[in-house]
């Protein structure tokens, strides 16, 4: 009797050397797009206590650009001929959609809802997905999808990936995301406290724990995105427990030209005794309030220069933007018990030693203090801005959403790539 033979033994699937990201942001009318390498580590110095520490990040910017006035007479077409615009662009580079060293496209996606609470590789089913949830954001989420449609058009065979502005915040506990509004009538429409800006609170928290030597999971971290657009985060081990954004990014902070916080009895008011249609008061509250509605200017350094030159309006818009800051430090310091860094991010967090100074005076009784001779230093380096013997370190963290996007995006690549080969 012949002895059985060996089975042959299975050739492993090759690794893949593949180690670029593509990620893209495509709004109503632009895309935006940077492609990074994310091989390996890229360390940037910082400055801690008067010495050096460095930090790694997950990669290296190797290109950047962006396609404007999309649909306009003077601009491209339409999302496709953008993104073809995009390709050439890259080509013309030597880093072309066909390299073989292209390992994902990394989207940003502003509304993933309860459904996407992960970054997520893009199927039919899951653009279908998205797209129920246009009505949580109308504005956004259609661009998002068109350019994910046209992108899978250009490069089929390659793995996309969807990351969502609102999923770092998933993890808030229902007494965080839950408005105290009828159960059933929030289910029904999806009423709750969603978050957005989560990209770049989940590279500042993250950044901002290795900034004063913590691992994430050891840190607790209050950040402050401040930009046009405005938003606070409570994250206790790296876990975001609180927000200040909720089912829009109408709520919360005051913003350039949001209004945040308000009694919502005023639009009832608005639409009664001033007759304003629904749109009229969404354009009011979301376009035309804020420090644009406070003063006339959502520019923090013109704003600036005003108050220098004693203008009462400029001031006035500036102590209402500061208040609120300063209240929800106050109220995320009692969420967290304890917090160990407060960041600044965003274009107003990192240039504006004024609302870095005014935000955080009189809160030394909290153990958070700012020191005048560092607040006044400008870099782009993730810096403390704090005395070095302060209780709770304050710090300056550039955000990097693109580099956050790229992150998760190569992550999960790599992880389903080394299931289907374990498989």
């Amino acid at each position: 009797m012949t002895a059985p033979r060996p089975a042959p033994k299975e050739t492993p699937a090759p690794v893949s050397t593949a180690s670029r990201v593509l990620v893209l942001n495509s709004g109503s009318s632009s895309v935006k797009y940077q492609l990074l390498e994310m091989a390996g580590p890229s360390p940037t110095t910082t400055l801690d206590g008067g010495a050096a520490r460095r930090i790694d990040t997950d990669g290296s910017r190797t290109a950047s650009g962006i396609v404007e006035r999309i649909g306009e007479s003077d601009g491209v077409a339409d999302h496709a001929a953008a993104l073809r615009q995009v390709a050439e662009e890259l080509a013309a580079r030597g880093l072309g959609l066909d390299s073989p060293q292209l390992a994902a496209v990394g989207h940003r996606v502003v509304h993933g809802g309860t459904r996407f609470t992960e970054p997520t590789l893009i199927t039919d089913e899951v653009v279908a997905e998205i797209e129920k949830l246009v009505p949580l954001a109308p504005l956004h989420n259609p661009a998002n999808i068109t350019g994910i449609k046209v992108a899978r058009a250009l490069r089929p065979d390659l793995p996309q990936v969807a990351v969502f502005d609102t999923a770092f915040h998933s993890t808030m506990p229902e007494a965080a995301a839950r408005y105290a509004v009828d159960v059933a009538t929030a289910d029904r429409y999806g009423i709750r406290r969603y978050g957005f800006h989560g990209t770049s609170h989940a590279y500042v928290s993250r950044a901002a724990a290795a900034l004063v030597g913590k691992e994430p999971a050891e840190a607790n971290v209050i950040v402050l995105h401040l930009g046009n657009g405005a938003s606070a985060s409570a994250v206790r081990g790296g876990v975001c427990v609180d927000t200040s954004m909720g089912l829009t990014p109408l709520e919360g902070l005051v913003m350039g030209t949001r209004s945040g916080d308000l009694d919502p009895a005023v639009v009832f008011h608005l639409a009664r005794v001033a007759g304003m249609a629904t749109e009229d008061i969404d354009g009011l509250l979301n376009k035309r309030s804020g420090l644009l509605g406070l003063c006339g200017d959502n520019d923090m350094r013109e704003i600036g220069r005003r108050m220098a030159e004693g203008d009462e309006a400029a001031q006035l818009a500036f102590d209402v933007y500061v208040h609120r800051l300063r209240k929800y430090v106050g109220a995320y310091c009692a969420v967290l018990g304890r917090v160990d860094v407060i960041a600044f991010t965003a274009g107003v967090g990192e240039n504006s030693a004024a609302v870095r100074e005014a935000a955080l005076r009189g809160l030394e009784p909290l153990g958070i203090e700012i020191d005048a001779v560092r607040n006044a230093v400008r870099g782009s380096a993730a810096r403390l801005v704090s005395p070095p013997a302060g209780r709770v370190a304050v710090a300056v963290v550039p955000t990097d959403e693109e580099m956050e996007i790229a992150r998760q995006a190569y992550s999960l690549v790599r992880t389903s790539s080394h299931s289907v080969r374990e498989g």
